[in-house]
């Protein structure tokens, strides 16, 4: 009878280690909300069955209306693998307990891509300077707040540097929308300009060459690297190696999955990647804080003076990290 006991006792000491050791039963997929749900459902399915059925793992599609509900979800356990634009996984990163490790390749092979300004062919505002001349008279149709193309990349290197703020002062109106929203807008002109970004420029022009030809690109952003895959860091680690497995090998030679990839996005597939990545989306970020220090007049001197020489001291540092050339 002891031995019996001691028997099951074993038994059930391995089944609960057993079950700890198993994959997840079920994993939410967050997708950034780039476009429509509907829109994005259609375009993602095909791969996340493909994913399931290579490996055994059961992922479900999460889609939030902004980009804060995928970061949130990871943060809360109740999305496990997200894809996000490098600004939002950046946040993912600090505050989800995130980890980048993959990234898209585009189709050219660039390993990245643009923000643009756009404005609809027949608009009136045929230059930068035009939008910049008076922009109290300027329609800005304007990214998510986490979107890297939509927000952070224009906001810096295309308005702060020189010395425009993005806000219902400056403009006429400030409208934030999604990319597709905004493409939209500026396609059937009911907006005067507005962010977007090369891949939905691209697949516009492969789907819809009408409506492409209805834009006109204003200003076009130095190389964004490519978007990642963002998973929680305490997955097990066997559901790690099956997820980064299936990504980095998919769509290298299979037909099927090269035509998910098509109707995926401009993207061809995925390599491996990790946090380093986010380097120059941090540097930018921290500019943009210090500006904003630097402009605050409610601070006095020293603590300006105090916050902007952490700034620096958080700049060198990431300088320090940048591969050497």
């Amino acid at each position: 009878m002891k031995f019996l006991r001691s028997l099951i006792v074993g038994v059930a000491a391995f089944a609960c280690v057993a079950a700890h050791a198993e994959d997840p039963k079920e994993l939410n997929f967050g997708i950034i909300s780039t476009d429509a749900s509907s829109t994005l459902r259609q375009r993602w399915q095909p791969l996340i069955d493909d994913l399931n059925k290579k490996t055994g793992l059961h992922v479900k599609a999460f889609f939030a209306t902004d980009y804060a509900g995928i970061i949130e979800g990871m943060r809360f356990n109740k999305v496990q693998i997200g894809y996000f634009g490098n600004a939002s996984a950046m946040e993912a990163v600090d505050r989800s307990n995130g980890e980048i490790f993959v990234k898209t390749v585009t189709a050219d092979g660039s390993g990245g891509y643009k923000s643009l300004l756009i404005t609809n062919v027949n608009s009136r505002f045929k230059t930068l300077d035009d939008v910049f001349k008076n922009t109290k008279d300027v329609n800005l149709g304007w990214g998510d707040p986490n979107s890297t193309s939509g927000t952070l990349i224009p906001g810096y290197d295309l308005f702060a540097k020189r010395g425009v703020t993005v806000n219902s002062a400056t403009f006429k109106t400030v409208l934030p929308s999604s990319h597709e929203a905004n493409l939209l807008a500026v396609v059937n002109d009911k907006i005067d300009v507005a962010t977007n970004n090369t891949m939905e420029l691209d697949r516009l022009k492969m789907q819809h060459p009408d409506k492409f030809a209805q834009v006109r690109v204003l200003w076009t952003s130095p190389l964004i690297p490519s978007d990642p895959l963002v998973w929680r860091k305490d997955l097990p680690q066997d559901t790690k190696d099956k997820l980064r497995d299936f990504f980095v090998n998919y769509a290298k030679t299979d037909p099927h999955e090269k035509e998910v990839m098509k109707n995926l996005t401009t993207f061809s597939g995925f390599v491996a990647s990790s946090d380093a990545q986010l380097l120059p989306i941090r540097q930018v970020a921290l500019f943009q804080l210090k500006q904003k220090i630097e402009a605050d007049k409610n601070l006095s001197d020293a603590d300006r003076k105090t916050q902007t020489a952490a700034i620096d001291a958080k700049l060198t540092a990431l300088n320090n990290e940048a591969p050497k050339q």
